[in-house]
């Protein structure tokens, strides 16, 4: 695969709109070093977490990052992390305050029993599955200030967008720059 194809398609689609910012959400516990690179990368980011965490515990964690085009960060996640379910990516006008406030309010759900559990929709796997399933006001929930979201296909070949369209999930599957279609 080349990841030249999938930064320029990211890029299109999380860039071109100059009122939408780039985020992703990334998972600690899929991403090797996550940590370490945002130390050395700098990007703007928050834990999705509460609190002091310990050390291990902060390795895994799921973080917002706030993405910005053509740089070494943006490049190292589109290019090292595709197909490798590093995270799910968004687009909004609002800020990484407000986003972290959205995506923290659905971190944990209850199953039918009332039992609290961890929900990791920033797995592009369970995202892509997940918001087929949705009706209309958990669609309102998942995207609230979120213009699209992008997840990477089961192959990994494409990129889906999501979007909520008057209370109906709109899902196009882009096949990355330079592929056939």
């Amino acid at each position: 695969m080349n990841s030249d194809d999938v930064i320029e398609t990211l890029d299109r689609l999380l860039f071109s709109n100059e009122e939408h910012l780039g985020f992703a959400v990334l998972d600690g516990a899929s991403v090797p070093d996550l940590l370490r690179s945002l130390a050395e990368h700098e990007p703007e980011y928050v834990c999705l977490y509460r609190g002091e965490l310990k050390p291990d515990v902060a390795e895994v964690a799921p973080y917002l990052v706030h993405l910005e085009p053509e740089t070494d960060f943006m490049r190292w996640v589109a290019g090292e992390g595709w197909g490798k379910h590093w995270g799910i990516f968004a687009s909004s006008s609002s800020n990484l305050r407000t986003l972290r406030q959205h995506f923290r309010s659905f971190l944990t759900v209850h199953d039918p029993d009332g039992k609290a559990m961890l929900f990791r929709y920033y797995d592009p796997r369970v995202m892509r599955t997940f918001l087929p399933t949705c009706v209309p006001n958990e669609l309102e929930t998942i995207f609230g200030p979120v213009q699209h979201y992008l997840v990477e296909s089961d192959t990994a070949d494409s990129i889906i967008k999501f979007q909520n369209v008057d209370g109906l999930l709109k899902e196009e599957r882009l096949v990355l720059q330079g592929r056939e279609r």
